[in-house]
């Protein structure tokens, strides 16, 4: 009997590549994951909670995962998942980015210490597709440890 692969059965780095690698090619989804894996905060949370659905290996590289970004508010209001105000602000950004949920900028933008403004940066210039064409992004990615 083969036992399908849970989310919450792999490691981080598994995790965010299957995320990534059904993100590729949607830049503001990919914008979306990499905000996520950046703060650092979210996806630990996401897969514990069991808000990410695992596909099948699409292109016989690995796994593909996506948000179940519709879950996310619930999970918030049971208390499933939860984070400080700028960590719930970047959460909030990640889910207008892949899935349109609408958020206030004048909220989003007062409410991040600088860090996470930087991350935020980024992601808007990631989906922007700011990154191409041989040039230099608008707001480059910190390099993590």
């Amino acid at each position: 009997m083969k036992l399908e692969p849970r989310a919450a059965d792999l490691d981080l780095a598994d995790f965010e590549t299957a995320l990534l690698r059904a993100a590729v090619g949607d830049y503001s989804a990919e914008a979306a994951v990499l905000l996520l894996a950046n703060a650092g905060h979210w996806l630990p949370q996401l897969q514990a909670a069991g808000l990410v659905c695992l596909l099948d290996d699409v292109d016989g590289e690995g796994l593909w995962a996506q948000v179940a970004w519709p879950e996310v508010d619930a999970a918030l209001r049971a208390g499933t998942i939860g984070g400080n105000g700028s960590q719930l602000r970047l959460l909030r950004a990640a889910a207008s980015l892949a899935d349109g949920q609408p958020v206030d900028l004048s909220d989003l933008a007062a409410g991040l210490d600088r860090a996470a403004l930087a991350l935020l940066l980024a992601a808007v210039a990631h989906a922007g597709g700011s990154h191409g064409d041989d040039q230099p992004p608008l707001a480059a990615w910190p390099v993590r440890a």
